[in-house]
């Protein structure tokens, strides 16, 4: 059976847009019986060269019903990502829900409401190659290391537990109930020539999922759906053209900044060169003022000593004049 790609927003949109199913895809990710879900839908419009792709983060509000029996409300945030530098739309996203808080049935004032992150990514992460990856707080007394079972509504409304789907690392080894129903996300089932279209086999599909493939075999009709398919194509063909040439930019200010650092370094070998010249300049001239002050002194020393002759020749004038007069006598 063929299905409309669940990889692409609008697909993903319409799925989760069907109560029902998004009770069954949410209750079997969570593995958690959800009672009643609303879907709170909240749309970002990211504009890229005057054309505009809305990209769907979806958030449900959720009553579910704990293994002891104890009813309580969440937010479902879930999101989608094509690249690892969504991450900050991520985080900002999960700023906004903490900041605006959530109405609840009978309450006057929105409240905290414990948040649970689902992240559906299209890219692998660098460390991690299993495809579902379920990330749970834990309350542990700081002093024994013993685990706490009580939960406390101050520290359920600022943390939070998230669900990690990476798309690419979906295959045909199902180990769990969620790996089975995500099967429908499976990228190596895309149909040759046309990346819209998963061929499933429907026989193969858990009866009790098999709703959801008979759901997405709908949209493959859908002409709204297989135009706007078409369009996010277009839009991540722009967004990876930019991302390659972002990567092209970073190499270039890679390379200047290692140009950058090899003249830094060679500009501090020429100073060190330079500082040894001056220091050998300053030797030299400190030789040349010895030698100056050297001359100087032997100056005044032949001065010293003409004077001594000058007197010399003085004395043996006034010798030769007073023997002279002896023999004139």
């Amino acid at each position: 059976m063929q299905i409309a790609n669940p990889i692409y927003d609008v697909v993903f949109k319409y799925l989760m847009q069907n109560n029902d199913i998004a009770i069954l895809v949410l209750s079997t990710i969570l593995e958690e019986d959800i009672i009643s879900l609303d879907l709170l839908p909240q749309e970002t419009a990211m504009a890229l060269e005057k054309r505009t792709l809305t990209v769907y983060r979806l958030d449900f509000s959720a009553r579910i019903k704990t293994e002891t029996g104890e009813e309580r409300h969440v937010v479902i945030e879930i999101q989608k990502a094509k690249f690892a530098t969504d991450i900050m739309r991520f985080r900002r996203y999960l700023g906004e829900q903490y900041k605006k808080g959530f109405p609840v049935p009978g309450e006057k004032l929105p409240k905290a409401t414990p948040i649970i992150s689902i992240y559906f990514l299209g890219y692998r992460l660098d460390h991690i190659a299993v495809p579902v990856i379920k990330v749970l707080r834990r309350y542990y007394d700081a002093a024994t290391g013993e685990e706490i079972p009580a939960r406390e509504a101050f520290i359920e409304s600022l943390t939070h537990d998230s669900f990690v789907i990476q798309i690419p690392q979906l295959g045909p080894a199902r180990r769990t109930a969620t790996e089975r129903l995500l099967a429908i996300f499976d990228q190596h089932r895309k149909v040759e020539g046309d990346g819209h279209i998963l061929d499933v086999d429907e026989k193969r599909y858990p009866q009790e999922y098999r709703k959801i493939v008979r759901w997405l075999n709908g949209a493959v009709c859908e002409p709204d759906i297989r135009r706007t398919m078409e369009v996010e194509d277009d839009i991540l063909a722009e967004f990876e053209d930019i991302e390659r040439r972002m990567a092209g930019m970073e190499k270039t200010i890679e390379e200047k900044e290692k140009t950058i650092e090899e003249k830094d370094k060679a500009l501090e070998k020429n100073a060190k060169t330079i500082e040894g010249k001056d220091k050998v300049i300053e030797e030299n001239a400190e030789v040349i003022e010895e030698k100056e002050k050297s001359l100087e002194e032997k100056d005044q020393v032949i001065e010293e000593k003409d004077q001594v002759i000058e007197e010399k020749e003085k004395a043996l004038k006034e010798k030769d004049r007073l023997i002279a007069e002896l023999r004139a006598r």
